[in-house]
């Protein structure tokens, strides 16, 4: 490699190595080929070393108000890019799970929240050596990534238990965090915001996207009886019904289905 780049800043290398992760991610390489490029990558340097240009708050507004989230953040903005499972639906969910905690007066962990919000899919990035369900996946690696951080690891098992139950078809035990997590991340589904992302997984060279169409009309059937907050379940209705009609209308639009 050109001596020049090899004596770059960590900032600089970064920067470089994000760029050609995005690239590759666009081209439809498999989160294997990006984790092996991004593993070039130096780990998030330790909270006392935070830029003082480093943001405050997240794309919607999160409050970055402590060094790791500040750092965690950046690890997810600048290595998970993806338009199903990448930072933003991130975003969502850490808002959506606030949203529901709130209107059902559940008492979270915010900080434990914000950590597995924003790492529980990173193993469509940074998978495992073993197969495993990416959610045990994101709960093995994360430890060593929020401990560099400096996260308060005496909350790192609340992490875990959200990490690996937030799928709709998981149980995320009894704890409120994990749940309004759960929950969130499945109303992620539904709605207008479930079909722009399960479309998204086509890519450009598939035949259709009818494959992806099928699966949204799954998700009508399975998530709403899945959810577990009574804010999930209202949202969830209004999602469901906003789903429907948008894959009833396709239906017509592509002649029954038949030019879909």
């Amino acid at each position: 490699m050109n001596s020049r780049l090899d004596v770059a800043t960590p900032g600089i290398r970064r920067g470089w190595l994000r760029c050609l992760a995005a690239v590759l991610l666009g081209l439809g390489f498999a989160g294997s080929a990006v984790a092996a490029i991004m593993a070039k990558d130096p780990a998030p340097p330790p909270a006392s070393r935070v830029s003082a240009t480093a943001p405050k708050a997240t794309a919607t507004g999160i409050p970055l108000n402590t060094p790791w989230k500040v750092k965690i953040y950046e690890l997810a903005h600048g290595t998970f890019l993806h338009p199903a499972w990448g930072w933003q639906h991130s975003e969502r969910d850490y808002r959506m799970a606030l949203r529901l905690a709130r209107d059902d007066h559940l008492k979270i962990d915010k900080d434990a929240l914000f950590a597995a919000a924003f790492l529980h899919d990173m193993a469509a990035f940074r998978p495992c050596k073993k197969k495993m369900p990416h959610g045990k996946c994101a709960a093995l690696q994360s430890p060593s990534i929020l401990k560099k951080v400096g996260f308060p690891m005496q909350k790192v098992a609340i992490v875990q238990q959200a990490e690996i139950g937030h799928m709709f078809y998981s149980n995320p035990g009894k704890d409120p965090t994990a749940i309004v997590l759960h929950d969130a991340d499945s109303l992620d589904f539904l709605g207008d915001i479930g079909a722009a992302r399960m479309i998204s997984l086509t890519g450009a060279k598939a035949p259709s996207f009818a494959p992806a169409i099928k699966t949204l009309r799954n998700f009508l059937k399975e998530i709403p009886p899945r959810l577990i907050t009574k804010a999930a379940k209202r949202i969830g209705k209004k999602r469901a019904a906003e789903l429907k009609a948008f894959l009833d209308t396709l239906q017509k639009e592509s002649y029954d289905g038949r030019a879909m």
